[in-house]
């Protein structure tokens, strides 16, 4: 019976394991009621991690690629034991400096060939990864958190590079459409987190599998083509960009939202779902919204602009806060602990927009925006380690090792 402590030391309810049929578990306290622990900033309370060692994966992936994806397990030639490689390829994208650049130099070709290899090599690891540890019998919730806290961050990358093909000019997306766009595929990230915090399934949409290949073909065809294609209509004067607009809201409206809809759905008839008020069915999604309004306000109250003039810096500062919510998020389901509403970023973030509001720094706007990133960026990374290295020392086992570590 491992003791959940608060952060003051105070106990909260000794775990008690259930089996509750078809090998799920749930954690209740000593009086019988579901186990009420607190997210603090930069650690996992003890119940959270006593909780996470049941924890079981529970997925359905109906990818639209399924058999290519069987064919990358098989020629990916990952090694069994020893040092493990790396099995998540990101990659980054530049926060420039001023975005109106009257002397810009195209990207060189070669750049966009590796950044199409790249996004392909990162997406097929991204789904031989389980395969690998299932093969390797080495599956812990440390490799669910590791995958799915990197995907909520990269979802920022996917969003922001592609936006580089397109541009901010009169055939391309303006700073404020992508920000929505931003946030419509942030949302669908989260929604399928929202689904598995309720009914403890989590089911792997088409929608990231049709992104990832037709980005990679982007990428490539750019390199072929150059940018300049993009610019042009293609059919009855409908540009590319409006068919990257409309294939990313209509990949929301028709794949992923009903898909989570239904499912949720079912587990209501079925009886299964894990919470039954309103309030706490909606509990997931209180600080994504806060988010949304916070960084929405700040736009339109902002004296110079933030967006139009940073909008690269602006769209990682949020993907980074919205990235710590969806993190915190998989803890809790992991640990069938109860999600708390409120994510502390909100808090510096909120701080930053009454300054800017309030006039109180007018020409430090930039300044704040940029100390902000940094602060979020560093708390993120902390939050990230901490947590691994709990898991680690709890499981017994190396982050990127299938060693056990030697005892002292």
């Amino acid at each position: 019976k491992p003791v959940c402590k608060s952060l003051s030391g105070r106990l909260l309810g000794s775990l008690l394991l259930e089996n509750c049929g078809q090998g799920r578990k749930r954690v209740r306290n000593a009086h019988g009621g579901v186990c009420s622990s607190f997210c603090f900033l930069f650690f996992l309370p003890s119940c959270e991690i006593a909780a996470a060692a049941a924890h079981g994966a529970r997925g359905h992936g109906v990818a639209l690629i399924q058999l290519v994806q069987e064919e990358q397990g098989k020629l990916s030639s990952v090694q069994r034991g020893g040092q493990q490689p790396p099995v998540s390829v990101r990659h980054a994208s530049l926060l420039e400096h001023d975005s109106e650049a009257p002397d810009h130099q195209h990207v060189p070709n070669g750049v966009w060939v590796i950044v199409g290899l790249l996004n392909f090599i990162a997406y097929t690891l991204d789904g031989v990864d389980g395969k690998q540890a299932r093969r390797t019998n080495s599956s812990t919730p440390l490799g669910e958190l590791f995958d799915h806290g990197l995907d909520s961050w990269a979802c920022v990358y996917f969003v922001v590079t592609v936006y580089s093909t397109f541009g901010r000019g009169s055939t391309g997306v303006s700073v404020f459409v992508l920000y929505l766009l931003l946030w419509v595929v942030l949302f669908s990230f989260i929604l399928s987190h929202w689904e598995k915090y309720n009914t403890g399934i989590l089911f792997l949409p088409w929608g990231y599998d049709i992104s990832q290949v037709t980005i990679s073909i982007v990428y490539i065809v750019t390199a072929i083509v150059g940018v300049e294609a993009w610019y042009a209509p293609f059919l009855f004067n409908f540009l590319y960009r409006d068919l990257f607009t409309t294939m990313i809201i209509a990949c929301a409206l028709t794949v992923t939202l009903p898909m989570s809809l239904y499912n949720f759905y079912k587990a209501y008839k079925n009886n299964t779902l894990k919470h039954h008020s309103l309030y706490e069915i909606m509990l997931p999604l209180v600080s994504p919204v806060l988010l949304f309004v916070l960084c929405t306000t700040w736009i339109f109250v902002s004296p110079m602009d933030i967006l139009e003039v940073h909008p690269r810096l602006f769209y990682f500062m949020v993907g980074t806060a919205f990235a710590n919510i969806s993190c915190q998020l998989i803890v809790c389901q992991m640990s069938s602990t109860r999600c708390q509403p409120l994510n502390w970023m909100l808090l510096p973030i909120a701080l930053v927009l009454f300054v800017v509001v309030s006039g109180f720094a007018p020409d430090s706007e930039t300044l704040l925006l940029y100390l902000l990133t940094a602060f979020l960026t560093l708390a993120h990374i902390h939050y990230g380690v901490v947590v691994v290295s709990q898991l680690s020392r709890h499981f017994n086992i190396r982050p990127f090792s299938l060693k056990k570590p030697t005892p002292d």
